[in-house]
């Protein structure tokens, strides 16, 4: 029984392998134990790799950044100028289309991650005007608002 830390996506494939290849047929009680190293490696690393436990996608953006040792600034091009940066990442302006693509392409965050609404710090979900959605929960508003001429 060989079993060395999962460093890179071939390590990975040898333990998936090897689990494989342990879960077919009887087992003995030290091919049982490393079935189950096995197995809690394989989930340790798919959860320092994969973003998929994130309930906002502002929290997937951050952690991301932290896993490849990068700040904000890096998001500055991708999401947009630096006012925009800002925005998204205090919750108060929703990832628009071309920003989850952008956030997908160039730094593999699961677009499934990027498409859930996102909380602002009340924990309250926000539209995509950036409202609060339970503010008016009867209300919609119908047609343009009349303007007002302002008096000469």
């Amino acid at each position: 029984m060989l079993i060395k830390p999962i460093k890179g996506k071939t390590d990975y494939k040898q333990a998936r392998r090897r689990v494989e290849e342990l879960r077919r047929g009887r087992r003995s009680a030290e091919e049982r134990d490393e079935l189950e190293v096995l197995r809690t490696l394989i989930e340790a690393w798919e959860r320092k790799r994969y973003l998929t436990d994130f309930a906002d996608p502002v929290e997937a953006i951050r952690f991301r950044l932290e896993q490849l040792g990068k700040t904000r600034d890096a998001l500055i091009g991708v999401i947009g100028p630096n006012a925009r940066v800002y925005e998204v990442l205090r919750g108060r302006r929703p990832l628009s289309i071309s920003m989850i693509r952008n956030l997908h392409e160039k730094f593999g965050i699961p677009a499934e991650v990027l498409i859930r609404p996102a909380r602002n710090r009340g924990g309250t979900v926000m539209s995509r005007r950036g409202d609060r959605i339970d503010r008016y929960p009867t209300m919609r508003r119908r047609g343009r608002p009349k303007r007002r001429r302002k008096p000469r």
